[in-house]
């Protein structure tokens, strides 16, 4: 029960990485904050997960790309938990779209960047205030922020290195407040992300070419956000962390 007694939020966290994550928190002791966007049968079923494990928890919708939306993430995490947040787990965002230059509008792109990296950026600014020494964020970035992705995923690309980049950003503005701010990178993860974007015949050659030879689980992603949040990296901060399989190395 690492997490007794800390507030913890997770945004995009109705399902797959994001329920992995709410739940594995909330396992070790983590009062939860469950973010989603639309889907909210979707985060009644995380909810009623994490209950069935013992845990506490509330979900809260809300756009984080919109200033007011986070703001009152906050608040109700906040009302429901105090005032104190220990945890922000920044899991919101997405590819929307495969779409290569040529066919790409700006309103696809602002979108994108918006979805990857404003969300990030007004999350940590309006929690950040309340995150009392020793408390962590963790962002995603991704595998395809450290080579530039796969076909017509440049957009999504450019958000994840940019959430890489604020991330060390964040590190050094906010670690004399001793709040650590990290990242993770996954790469070929089963979720419905690659359902939706991924061809399976891709999914398959790249597992192939993995040195371990799979795809990733959402649960071990969940695990290395765990021990980023917690005591046990109390001397890590500003890293992008690699998880996949050994894919692609920093």
């Amino acid at each position: 029960m690492k997490f007794k007694g800390k507030t913890a939020i997770v945004t995009g966290g109705a399902r797959d990485i994001g329920r992995a994550v709410a739940l594995k928190l909330a396992k070790e002791g983590a009062r939860v904050a469950v973010n989603y966007l639309s889907n909210e049968e979707q985060a009644n079923e995380t909810l009623q997960l994490i209950k069935a494990a013992g845990g506490e928890a509330i979900i809260v919708q809300g756009d984080v790309t919109k200033n007011t939306d986070a703001a009152n993430i906050i608040a109700q995490t906040q009302k429901a938990f105090g005032n104190d947040i220990h945890i922000l787990v920044n899991v919101a965002g997405g590819l929307v779209a495969r779409k290569v230059l040529a066919d790409m509008e700006e309103d696809f792109w602002d979108k994108v960047i918006m979805l990857n990296v404003k969300s990030v950026f007004l999350m940590t600014k309006h929690a950040a205030p309340f995150m009392p020494a020793g408390s962590a964020i963790v962002n995603f970035s991704s595998q395809a922020g450290r080579d530039g992705g796969g076909f017509g995923a440049s957009a999504y690309a450019t958000g994840k290195g940019a959430v890489a980049t604020f991330t060390r950003a964040m590190a050094k503005e906010l670690g004399p407040k001793g709040i650590r701010v990290n990242a993770v990178d996954p790469g070929m993860i089963a979720t419905a992300f690659h359902d939706t974007f991924t061809k399976p015949e891709v999914r398959m050659n790249v597992a192939n070419a993995t040195p371990l030879k799979r795809e990733g689980q959402a649960t071990e992603v969940a695990d290395l956000v765990a021990y980023l949040a917690s005591d046990e990296s109390s001397f890590i901060t500003g890293t992008n962390i690699d998880i996949n399989g050994g894919t692609y190395f920093s």
